[in-house]
């Protein structure tokens, strides 16, 4: 088959499916290649998703292109195959779903990513953690193993007497989903109490599931399908809050019954231990986010953590020191603590509970009545009791624990070590469109209302309510804590912080995305705070680690009470405005935000912006170049940019350094599509154009000496800008730029008037959803060579500028 080498993409699957798949439905999508089968019930059942290469590739760069493919448009969601694969011109690759299936529930995938840019940050660490489940892919070479390959076929997809959908390993979660659609909402029952008791609809699913002829199977569920209703697990359940113990169904059970008829039921035994034990994967994101947990502590920062804790309170802590995880999910942050007797640990999910008292059976070193279910957010800690002595209510605490609480001395005794979740009810991304706060997962329970005042403006971060009651209500305590590090500096924890005064002792900080379901380049880190002793929080220190646990030095964090970067660039902003050159959106003040400042064409003043005019250009060239020329990084993430000191006004060279950088940045948006383009720095004559002349020469003129301002920034006069070597060579590099460019005039989209930001979408393009394609898409080898250099060229000059911005106070080391 050697002439398939030299075949497209679309003949080779063509190909592919006439002599192996022409049995089948080939349905095309997003997805290259997907085989499906006809079912009675079904309709198209899908049976192998593939992604297809020309010529010759690797095989497992296009699994990963084909998952993040999957996980894109959430394809998984609706029906999965029982296959997966990969394709070239020589050789065909098959894995079984399941092998991958939980990565589509992480939450440290960013889904929106191109699927196809084998170059980016997620595609390559995809790719890496996923290298030991793709050397399991059986791979056949169409000339060498065509007759293994047909057979394999055969077995694995053609099932011509199916009359039931089978539930495997592969579908169970999707299946969820489609179940959640039809049959939840005809089940009888209070689902908000439900869950404030541990019980979610997919143990209604699991019931059903795990049933013969309706009848549950498995005795170890929450919920057990009896016949025409559902009875609940005494032993899994506070049935006296519930009420009942049992439910039926609103309609006389016919979406039930619809649904399962078309189902197979129970799968086969092999899959159920997995499926109960993967109960997760079918738990609602604001409950996955609410629980303890929420983001698995993984094993390397446990064990550093203990480590930090033994020099902070000495090695014998753990005889000395009593320790509560009052956020324990399944308790994975106990793992290393020998002294049981010492050891509590709480979680809001009853079956978290479950799951630790199993591993207590099977060795774990806990005792059983040190672990219980309570919601710290909402629970009361202590016992009540009337006049007499009898108790009223019962805590869910240990009575040994409430002791230990009670007391002054044993509480500065007591580490509370946690992990707690993080979710936000206010984040931009649950308000927006819908303006509402995400539905339960930090408002109205007893920590919200008891301290929003003192929280203000962070009354809904999960985390943040934690700390509040952990402060308020077991003073004197030590706190040992993984989180994010808003709380150390952020401006909008200003108030938490005049509230919360303890004494750092030790910690360190290591990236957000080596913690399971974690997304996004920020970093969380293990604070010890000594609550006992009422320090304020102005500085701490903390030792860096990369995603090995390699050592990489230390980072400062200030609580910043200083003036931020935006009150110093607001005091040049233009009320009349004689020339607007264009519009810079300043953003919010810390790294986070960096994407959020540009510079484009704009009529509308979007709060956080500046008109761009003669008399300001510099300045915003300086906090432009401020803000860009350091990468953000999982290190630098929170650092606050700051309003600077006065030394910059005489420096001329860091002037002119920052105006060369932003005339070259990409971040600089500015289009001739969109107005006039007034940041050509160069002539026509320099560019060789004789047809016409540009419709602006400012900044020409502006970087000559020639515009009379009489609002001169600094100086009572405007000279020539003089550049320093690395500024000129990046000038340089831009005019190959530009005169290459200008050498396409016959081209269609040519523009005379083009932007560095016209030239790259020129060159690159555009994908279908009309976002600028990366430069690697370019089809011109010589403008790629180009426009490296310019960007090598701006990276230098960024090197230069950077100690600047620490020497003018725009950041702190």
């Amino acid at each position: 088959m050697q002439e398939w080498l030299k075949l497209n993409e679309e003949i080779l699957k063509n190909k592919v499916r006439e002599v192996y798949f022409s049995k089948f439905s080939i349905v095309g999508s997003s997805i290259d290649f997907i085989v499906t089968q006809k079912h009675k019930d079904l309709g198209e059942i899908n049976l192998f998703w593939a992604e297809a290469k020309q010529g010759i590739s690797d095989i497992k760069k296009s699994f990963i292109q084909l998952i993040l493919t999957i996980g894109k448009h959430k394809f998984h969601v609706e029906q999965t195959p029982a296959l997966i694969g990969a394709f070239d011109a020589e050789k065909i690759a098959f894995l079984s779903f399941s092998k991958i299936q939980e990565v589509f529930y992480k939450n440290d995938i960013d889904w929106s990513v191109t699927p196809s840019d084998h170059t980016s940050e997620q595609f390559l660490k995809l790719l890496k953690e996923l290298d030991e489940i793709l050397n399991e892919a059986l791979i056949f070479y169409y000339e060498k193993n065509d007759e293994e390959l047909k057979n394999l076929i055969k077995e694995n997809l053609t099932n011509e007497n199916i009359s039931k959908f089978k539930i495997d390993k592969n579908n169970f979660v999707s299946i969820y989903h489609k179940w959640s659609k039809s049959v939840k909402e005809s089940i009888s029952i209070d689902w908000d109490l439900a869950k404030k008791n541990g019980i979610i609809d997919a143990d209604f699913y699991l019931a059903d599931l795990l049933s013969n002829e309706n009848q549950t199977i498995v005795e170890k569920l929450f919920a057990i399908l009896k016949k025409d209703h559902y009875e609940f697990n005494a032993k899994k359940t506070d049935l006296g809050s519930i009420v009942t113990e049992k439910t039926g169904f609103k309609d006389n059970q016919k979406a039930h019954k619809d649904f399962w008829a078309i189902y197979e039921r129970p799968p086969l035994e092999e899959f159920w231990d997995y499926m109960i034990e993967r109960r997760d994967l079918l738990v609602d994101q604001d409950i996955r986010e609410r629980r303890g947990g929420a983001f698995f502590t993984p094993r390397i920062w446990v064990d550093k953590a203990c480590e930090y804790l033994s020099k902070a309170l000495g090695k014998d802590y753990e005889e000395k020191y009593y320790i509560w995880d009052c956020a324990g999910g399944t308790g994975n942050l106990l793992a290393n603590f020998t002294n049981a007797k010492n050891v509590f640990c709480s979680t809001i999910d009853k079956a978290d509970v479950d799951v630790i008292h199993e591993r207590i059976k099977n060795g774990a070193n806990l005792f059983e009545n040190h672990v219980f279910q309570f919601d710290f957010l909402n629970d009361e800690f202590f016992d009540k009791v009337d006049d007499k002595g009898n108790v009223i209510y019962k805590s869910k605490l240990p009575s040994n624990l409430q002791e230990i609480l009670k007391d002054e001395n044993k509480r500065k005794k007591l580490i509370i070590f946690i992990n707690p979740p993080y979710a936000e009810a206010g984040t931009t991304s649950a308000m927006s469109g819908s303006g509402k706060h995400k539905k339960g997962v930090s408002l109205d329970n007893y920590v919200y209302e008891k301290y929003k005042d003192i929280l203000s403006s962070v009354r809904n971060e999960l985390f943040a309510q934690f700390y509040i009651r952990i402060y308020c209500e077991i003073d004197g305590a030590v706190l040992a804590t993984f989180s994010t590090l808003k709380y150390i500096n952020s401006t909008n924890f200003i108030k938490f912080r005049e509230t919360f005064k303890a004494k750092f002792l030790k910690g360190f900080m290591v990236p957000a995305y080596t913690f399971d379901n974690v997304k996004g380049n920020f970093p969380i880190g293990f604070l010890i705070w000594d609550m006992s002793q009422k320090d304020e929080l102005k500085k701490v220190r903390l030792d860096v680690f990369n995603e090995n646990g390699n050592f990489l030095g230390k980072k400062n964090f200030y609580s910043n009470h200083n003036l931020h970067i935006g009150k110093w660039i607001s005091k040049f902003k233009n009320k009349n405005i004689p020339l607007n050159l264009g519009m810079m959106n300043t953003g919010r003040m810390d790294f986070q935000h960096q994407n959020l400042v540009y510079i484009m064409h704009d009529t509308k003043d979007l709060g956080h912006s500046i008109f761009l005019t003669y008399s300001n250009l510099i300045v915003c060239a300086i906090f432009f170049s401020v803000r860009h020329v350091l990468e953000h990084t999982y290190i630098n993430h929170n650092d606050q940019f700051l309003y600077p000191n006065k030394a910059y006004q005489n420096d001329k060279e860091f002037q002119s350094d920052c105006l060369a950088f932003i005339l070259f940045h990409g971040q600089n948006k500015i289009s001739a599509k969109e107005g006039v383009n007034h940041f050509i720095p160069f002539s026509e004559k320099e560019l060789g154009i004789t047809q016409e002349a540009f419709k602006s020469d400012f900044m020409y003129k502006f970087i000559n000496g020639k515009i009379k301002n009489e609002d001169v920034l600094f100086d009572d006069t405007l000279d020539k800008v003089e550049f320093s070597n690395e500024a000129k060579e990046l000038l340089k590099a831009g005019k190959e730029l530009f005169k290459y460019y200008h050498t396409h005039k016959e081209k269609a989209g040519y523009l005379v008037n083009a932007s560095l930001y016209d030239i790259k979408e020129f060159f690159q393009g555009r994908d279908e959803k009309g976002k600028m394609n990366i430069p690697s898409k370019a089809k011109d080898e010589h403008y790629k060579i180009l426009l490296s250099d310019l960007n090598l060229a701006l990276d230098v000059l960024a090197k230069k500028i950077e100690p600047k911005i620490y020497e003018y106070g725009f950041l702190r080391e």
